[in-house]
């Protein structure tokens, strides 16, 4: 890769990208880093973002002012990791995913690779159930089904057409969906008001509190590994600390005011009725808004359609980066991705429709599923970026079957990621395992906090004595200039 950042002719970026895994040509670069707050705010103000805070409320039972705190600190504190690992793209100009290679090798990577596919299969089909049941309630004639095929069907499209579609798709929502959300708001909270006794409905506990937390931190944790997707076309000249705040901003404010819709939603709901096993915030959402109903959640079923295309586009390029790991030589284009969609988008789909019934306890089991395998994950990568390379690569050597300078296999990573995995174990609390140390308090789950406080030291003391035992190679000659600096 050339190490020139000066001053370069931009090529046109096709509508249709012709771009998946491969490094982005420094004359293919565009943007500007406030086209990350758009991206991340417009696609955030959706039905399974206000869902997700309406767990507070309902699933986690806390009082609303509880439960407002509890997702402001959570999203406060994942959207710092979510934004670390988006500034690294105009740094490196690949997706998050082939990056990894540069801490796992390239084999290595294939464990992360495979869950993050999952991960996004998984986002998929909820963004699927949660928009089809949103549909169906409030136009007449479109069954859950209907609701979610079609949503699908506009995320494809979207996907298909690649990453200046998807951006452009943002920054219309972040205007349309951000006023929708302005006028839910108002409904809800001035024009029904409030039912008295609100603020008594639910009450504190650690458990609860902490679930929230948690909850609200892992939305922001989830996007880690695809940030970069969305930041890689940037100028390389872009700075790191611009880059941190538009995407910190854009998801923490896009996440953070939707969820506590859904926490409102959820408390007017339950001092109404008086029972959480019947709450549904979907349908609860409908009900407040009437007889705006059919505008305001049709515009929030637009942001899952954004959400799912970005899912979509994501998982396709990992399900690429599987494929050019066996063979390097092979550099898929906009026809391969096309395919790639349509596939995965069937898979995800058959997912969504099978499991729609009772769906909101597979989704709550697949956010604690992530939790743990994502926070790892993450350490391992920002402490490799920021702290061991300072932001030096050899991008040419992530694309190399036998990993070039970082190897098939890095097991000072692996290990650590096996370790951090293992060390949250007793301090897990689900409805599948409750580990001793989190059943001695009570339920309180802080297995991604451990998880987090023990791989980030674990990985860069084990990296620095294999460094020092010439174990483990760290490109002196980088060709890729560090720009991390700037944002010290």
């Amino acid at each position: 890769m050339s190490t020139a950042i000066g001053p370069q002719a931009v090529k046109e970026v096709p509508r249709l990208e012709d771009k998946t895994i491969q490094p982005i040509p420094l004359n293919e670069r565009h943007g500007k880093p406030r086209d990350l707050f758009t991206i991340w705010f417009g696609s955030n103000i959706m039905i399974m973002t206000i869902v997700t805070g309406g767990l507070a409320t309902t699933v986690f039972g806390l009082d609303f002012t509880t439960a407002v705190v509890g997702i402001i600190l959570g999203n406060l504190i994942g959207g710092i990791f979510m934004a670390l690992h988006s500034a690294q793209g105009p740094q490196l100009g690949v997706a998050q995913m082939i990056q990894t290679r540069g801490q796992f090798g390239s084999f290595g990577a294939l464990l992360i690779v495979f869950i993050v596919v999952i991960m996004y299969a998984g986002f998929f089909a909820a963004n699927l159930v949660f928009g089809g049941e949103a549909m169906a309630a409030v136009y007449p004639g479109i069954g859950v089904d209907s609701g979610i095929v079609i949503l699908g069907v506009v995320s494809v499209i979207a996907t298909i057409f690649g990453y200046r579609i998807i951006h452009a798709y943002a920054k219309f929502l972040s205007i349309v969906a951000g006023i929708a959300l302005v006028v839910a708001f108002i409904w809800v909270l001035f024009v029904n008001g409030l039912p008295a006794g609100l603020l008594e409905q639910g009450s504190f506990n650690w458990a609860g509190f902490m679930g929230t937390v948690s909850v609200s931190a892992l939305w922001q944790l989830a996007y880690a590994p695809y940030v970069s997707d969305y930041s890689r076309y940037l100028p390389q000249g872009t700075g790191s600390r611009p880059a941190f705040w538009a995407s910190y901003s854009g998801c923490v404010l896009g996440t953070l005011f939707p969820m506590v819709l859904g926490a409102l939603v959820g408390s007017v709901a339950l001092t109404l009725s008086g029972d959480p096993a019947g709450a549904d915030i979907v349908g609860d959402l409908g009900s407040q808004l009437q007889p705006l109903t059919a505008v305001i959640i049709g515009i929030f079923c637009l942001g899952v359609a954004a959400s799912n295309a970005m899912n979509l586009y994501c998982g396709v390029l990992c399900s690429l980066t599987v494929g050019q790991t066996f063979k390097p030589d092979w550099m898929p284009k906009a026809k391969t991705r096309s395919v790639a969609a349509i596939i995965l988008f069937a898979v995800a789909v058959s997912v969504a429709l099978f499991a729609r019934d009772n769906f909101i306890l597979f989704y709550t089991n697949f956010l604690s599923f992530l939790m743990y395998v994502l926070v790892p994950w993450t350490a391992i990568n920002l402490v490799d970026y920021y702290l061991l390379r300072h932001g030096h690569y050899r991008v040419d050597d992530f694309f190399r079957r036998d990993g070039g300078v970082y190897g098939r296999f890095n097991w000072v990573a692996i290990g650590s990621y096996i370790a951090g995995a293992l060390i949250q174990i007793p301090f897990t609390a689900t409805a599948v395992y409750t580990g001793p140390v989190a059943a001695a308090m009570g339920g309180v789950d802080l297995s991604w906090i451990v998880g987090l406080i023990v791989v980030a030291p674990l990985y860069y003391a084990a990296a620095r004595v294999a460094r020092t035992l010439g174990k483990s190679s760290e490109p002196a000659d980088s060709p890729t200039p560090a720009l991390v600096g700037d944002a010290a």
